[in-house]
């Protein structure tokens, strides 16, 4: 994946950057190399999901139904997915 990164030079020295394809992405350094390195972090950060506060609806969730293997002919196995 390819993002557009946009450095600025900061008015008290060092580096900020922003991702404007990722709203509220932004992160800062005082040399090249640190905001290199926090702009990784900021990109990963911003695209994580935090699972703990989402709530599921009970049609949002997965239900797996196990096949009746009673039912297949002897020798054939069945693939799970």
């Amino acid at each position: 994946m390819k993002l557009k990164v946009i450095v600025h030079n900061a008015e008290e020295g060092g580096f900020w950057a922003e991702v404007p394809s990722i709203p509220g992405c932004h992160t800062q350094g005082e040399t090249w190399d640190e905001l290199l390195q926090n702009i990784y972090e900021a990109i990963e950060a911003c695209l994580s999901v935090d699972l703990e506060g989402i709530e599921l609806k009970p049609e949002d969730r997965i239900r797996i139904q196990e096949p009746n293997l009673a039912q297949t002919s002897p020798g054939k196995q069945m693939e799970r997915y």
